[in-house]
């Protein structure tokens, strides 16, 4: 149970710090690698509530004291459903993933949320033709009066994917129980009022 704590206060306060604003390269994001390995390392209504609770919360806190609007968009759900989508992933994949297949799968969530959200960005902005180019340029140059290109956005978002998920996992180890304290804790009391046996009488 103080493992299991202790990883959530690493993984929150990781993602927390990770989105003060000019603290990390556009992309470069902790949250792909946060919502995948959530799913992956906790289970119930924790491996939901941690990653969304904290982002949701981080979000409030920066539209209204940085960014100066109003507390909550409506564009942010959809943010949250992806993000619930890369919780599901990692649950698909559990906590008995080999390192490598943990970090494809921090690999995969990161192409998921740049393609469904570049894919939106291209059926909503008048910026961009409603056809097949129009969808490539979307994924890979973006707007021509944006910078950087969403291409090289895609390039931070991957690696920061590949990277935070290999540092979380790394964090799950050292924190986990050692084989003693798990047989400790599984230890049952003993029940109260029993003694240990007396020895026999001597016979007479």
């Amino acid at each position: 149970m103080k493992s299991k704590l202790l990883l959530a206060v690493i993984f929150g306060t990781t993602f927390a710090l990770s989105r003060i604003p000019g603290l990390l390269p556009p992309n470069f994001s902790v949250a792909y690698a946060f919502a995948f390995c959530a799913g992956v390392y906790f289970s119930g209504a924790l491996a939901w509530i941690l990653p969304l609770g904290v982002m949701l919360v981080t979000d409030v806190s920066l539209n209204l004291f940085y960014y100066h609007e109003p507390p909550f968009a409506t564009y942010l759900l959809l943010n949250y459903a992806i993000y619930a989508l890369l919780i599901g992933l990692g649950k698909l994949f559990g906590r008995k993933a080999s390192l490598f297949k943990l970090v494809l799968g921090g690999l995969t969530g990161a192409v998921i949320f740049y393609i469904v959200t570049n894919t939106l960005s291209w059926l909503q902005d008048a910026a961009y033709t409603k056809t097949f180019a129009g969808w490539i340029q979307a994924l890979t140059l973006g707007r021509p009066d944006w910078h950087p290109t969403t291409w090289e956005m895609f390039r931070n978002t991957l690696l920061s994917g590949g990277l935070f998920t290999a540092l979380f996992a790394a964090a799950e180890k050292l924190t986990a129980e050692s084989p003693a304290e798990k047989t400790a804790g599984a230890r049952e009391p003993a029940a109260e009022g029993k003694t240990e046996a007396e020895p026999e009488e001597a016979k007479a």
